[in-house]
């Protein structure tokens, strides 16, 4: 098994989080990128707006490190795999 069932099972809910609250609303524009581009103008000062942009970019964050764990996971598996093998 190359990942924990954990790890899978967060994996699963980061992926699902992203594609709902992460990406919401789809159109015309999802609503982190616009937050992502106020705050690249200098414009995002309110703190309602500063507070939504956290909470659009949290399941970002999440899947960042799941994602890194999964993947040191799968790396120190294989490191011990072919350490072993003769």
């Amino acid at each position: 098994m190359p990942v924990t069932q954990t790890t899978r099972q967060l994996l699963i809910l980061s992926i699902v989080s992203c594609a709902t609250v992460g990406l919401a609303p789809f159109r015309p524009l999802p609503h982190v990128v616009e937050k992502l581009q106020l705050l690249g103008q200098g414009e995002l000062s309110r703190a309602i707006d500063i507070a939504d942009l956290l909470f659009h970019l949290t399941p970002w964050l999440l899947l960042s490190v799941v994602g890194s764990r999964a993947l040191i996971q799968l790396w120190r598996r294989s490191a011990e795999s072919s350490a072993s093998s003769p």
